[in-house]
């Protein structure tokens, strides 16, 4: 069955605004029965978690539906799911817990094609253990990270191994499985940065051979929440600082303070979302989030590649890496523009898209453009259309006429 875009933008009421959003990387509109799920939980009577009573007993069912859906979304355990504010908050979480036993001589392996906040955390948690930073780099054409040099960077002394399974400025879709198989081989742990990936395709938590993998919801049209997900036998090994009442189980040892309850709500009804992107879709909600994802994906897939070939095709545009392996992004310079110039003349034609570094910082100084702005980043979403492609691309052309740049 073809995948009706027409039915799923129905489901994002911001969409009605009439603004174009490339800037899914950054956060996706939020569709209608998250909004939805939300409000009904603000409405309904919810105490802090308790059994003693009945709005106590509702707030326990939000943070365990919460789990139950990650955990489909990912083919994870739910007893492994830890739920927090942010990635960047989670990560630091662990990065601090990992690197309290980490010792002078240990390693950790980051990559510079990674969202900052997959690659600062372990910096830092390194230094303060005095263990040593070993850098995996990109090539600079493609953008791809080769897993071959993983093998020169992993050691016995190798703790952590740090990397991101979709980078955020360029879209490149590493081999995660295999850097993961060897750092497994040396004893190191793999922490993986999946807040790119994971709204563009099915995931699976063995085949991507993460022993932590991160996501956040409101890049997959929940709310601004986030999840870390391991085996919950790798969490009962950890221990982080915490308070002395707090919950001293696993998960909720990893989770500081009072959730959010109808955030929590919103999550559920996000993964839900997902697995009604496919209608004529069977099984379990593991099943048919997997098949949602799938079929958005294929829509995703051909609306990026009229964006890629359209600026392709214009003279006046430099687009950074060509990776074989990709999530829908891209980024890209207008000749003559700074990067900040061109998204504000494209918002002001109500075309939204990021510009600057996105916190992609490793890439863009290697790249040496970041002290120059950066560069614009499109990122298309299951929402939008080719229609849009061409809308953007019809804008670039009139931008680049009005600077006196020669467009093809």
């Amino acid at each position: 069955m073809a995948f009706d875009v027409a039915r799923v933008r129905a489901l994002y009421p911001a969409l009605g605004e009439g603004f174009v959003h490339f800037d899914g990387a950054g956060g996706t509109q939020t569709a209608a029965p998250v909004i939805e799920a939300v409000a009904d939980a603000m409405r309904t009577a919810t105490g802090n978690r308790s059994t003693a009573f009945a709005p106590g007993r509702r707030a326990l069912e939000l943070v365990a539906g919460a789990r139950a859906a990650v955990a489909d979304l990912l083919g994870a355990d739910p007893s492994g799911v830890v739920l927090g504010p942010s990635a960047t908050a989670l990560t630091y979480t662990l990065a601090r817990t990992l690197g309290a036993a980490w010792r002078p001589g240990d390693e950790v392996v980051v990559s510079r094609l990674d969202h900052d906040a997959n690659v600062r955390p372990w910096v830092q948690a390194a230094e303060a253990a005095g263990a040593t930073v070993r850098w995996a780099e990109f090539d600079p054409d493609t953008a791809e990270l080769p897993a071959g040099q993983y093998a020169d960077l992993v050691t016995d002394r190798t703790r952590l191994v740090a990397v991101t399974a979709g980078s955020n400025a360029t879209g490149t879709a590493p081999d995660v499985a295999a850097i993961a198989k060897t750092a497994h081989a040396a004893g190191a742990l793999v922490c993986v940065d999946g807040v790119h990936s994971v709204p563009h395709g099915p995931t699976d938590l063995a085949s991507v051979g993460a022993d932590f993998l991160v996501t956040s919801a409101y890049k997959w049209s929940g709310p601004h929440l986030a999840a870390m997900v391991a085996d919950p036998a790798r969490w009962e090994s950890l221990h982080p600082a915490k308070l002395i009442p707090s919950a001293d189980a696993v998960p909720d040892r990893f989770e500081y303070g009072t959730p959010s309850f109808p955030l929590l709500a919103g999550v559920t009804a996000a993964v839900d979302h997902l697995a009604s992107l496919d209608p004529t879709a069977g099984g379990d909600r593991r099943e048919r989030v997997r098949a949602g994802l799938a079929a958005a994906q294929a829509h995703e897939e051909a609306v990026f590649d009229r964006l890629l070939a359209g600026l392709a095709a214009r003279s006046f545009v430099t687009v950074y890496g060509a990776p074989a392996r990709r999530c829908p992004t891209v980024s890209f310079r207008v000749a003559g523009q700074a990067p900040a110039r061109t998204a504000a003349a494209l918002g002001e034609a109500g075309i939204c898209l990021s510009s600057g570094d996105y916190y992609a910082y490793e890439y863009f100084r290697t790249m040496g453009l970041r002290d120059s702005g950066g560069a614009v980043r499109a990122s298309v979403y299951h929402y939008n259309t080719v229609d849009e492609v061409d809308r953007l691309l019809a804008e670039l052309d009139r931008l680049a006429d009005s600077e006196g740049t020669m467009v093809r």
